[in-house]
């Protein structure tokens, strides 16, 4: 998917290791909002709890969300990722739409098709993605031109709160509760939106379920060729113990040759295990795959009574990517679920001047 011409990320990732940002989420949580502060007037009368809806912050919240990447620049972020990781009109849903299995009902095709086609949920994905784009864009330039630097934005594109892979119905292992279109179409209008907002790149992340990923790479493809407009696309899992996708339960080997044909800029795993315990996946998918490897992992496994949630704090985020790194088996870092951004400092700083992983494609060194 991506253009003939050389993307300037590709340029850096010749010479060095890029740097992704950290952990939206876990961030937001060291500014100690509470129920009302997401809500703010627009929301205030939902009925349903909002506090874990992270992406709203974008509307209710600006300037916290804009700190937020204003931190995760100044740290040494080479690509910013939007706040939209459960931007999509199926997600949203759970936090503005009653649950039908709470009366007796069932979540299945026909509810989602509802979800699809209500104004309400269609208008404020498109919003969120936007305005979480603009967002991105206005700090990445700001502190692209202050440094000298350029910087990237890329659109988070997540994996859903369905699965098109499994059935939750013990009874009925032929059932799924959306169908592959629904899906489709709730991810092709977040990505223009995205595209709207003014992303560089596009970033399918941690992908547990490897049908909602091909939804996704679908609905990315259609939209470029409808559109005309073509950008980047990077590709990033989740993984198990085993090395399988948490639900599709695809090996790792067995992922890449699954998206392969989406030619992504880069492909990588995030979130899963603890950086330790994602090792030797990583070092498969390095051997396998003919493009840019990311790895941006959890910092450890949760711990409720750490700071951030999470076991590893940045000097251990440093210390691990920094082996990766010296193994040659990155291109882009950073981290997920519990790297603030004293975390993507110090790997940053970790990785500074540290060769890149060699690129071979089609049999040469790129």
């Amino acid at each position: 998917m991506t253009k003939a011409n050389q993307h300037p990320l590709e340029k850096i990732m010749e010479s060095r290791i890029a740097i992704i940002d950290g952990a939206m989420g876990t961030t937001i949580r060291t500014y100690g909002m509470k129920e009302s502060d997401i809500r703010g007037e627009r929301f205030k009368d939902s009925t349903k709890d909002l506090l874990n809806n992270g992406d709203l912050f974008s509307l209710t919240q600006p300037k916290m969300i804009c700190d937020i990447h204003r931190r995760f620049l100044e740290a040494g972020a080479d690509i910013i990722e939007t706040n939209t990781f459960g931007a999509t009109s199926i997600t949203q849903s759970e936090f503005f739409v009653d649950d039908p299995r709470e009366h007796g009902g069932r979540k299945d095709p026909e509810f989602y098709q509802k979800i699809i086609d209500d104004p309400m949920l269609d208008n404020l994905a498109w919003e969120i993605n936007e305005q979480s784009a603009l967002q991105c864009r206005e700090w990445a330039d700001r502190v692209g031109t202050a440094t000298s630097r350029q910087r990237f934005v890329a659109g988070a594109i997540g994996p859903l709160t369905v699965s098109l892979s499994n059935s939750p119905d013990a009874d009925d292992a032929g059932f799924r509760v959306v169908t592959f279109d629904q899906v489709k179409v709730s991810y092709m209008q977040q990505v223009r939106a995205l595209i709207a907002g003014g992303v560089d790149l596009l970033l399918v992340e941690t992908i547990f379920d490897s049908l909602n990923a091909k939804a996704a790479l679908v609905a990315i493809r259609e939209v470029f060729d409808q559109d005309g407009k073509e950008l980047p696309v990077m590709i990033s899992a989740a993984v198990g113990r085993g090395g399988e996708t948490l639900i599709s339960a695809q090996t790792t080997e067995a992922f890449w040759n699954a998206v392969e044909h989406a030619k992504p800029l880069s492909v990588g795993l995030n979130c899963s295990l603890g950086p330790d315990l994602m090792y030797p996946f990583l070092e498969e998918l390095s051997e396998k795959a003919n493009v840019a490897i990311s790895c941006y992992p959890n910092a450890g496994l949760p711990n409720p009574l750490s700071e951030t949630g999470f076991d590893l704090g940045p000097p251990d985020m440093a210390r691990y990517l920094g082996d990766f790194a010296r193994q040659g088996m990155i291109n882009i870092a950073g981290g997920c679920c519990g790297n603030t951004p004293e975390h993507i400092a110090a790997i940053a700083k970790a990785l500074e001047g540290m060769p890149p992983r060699e690129l071979v494609r089609n049999g040469r060194a790129a």
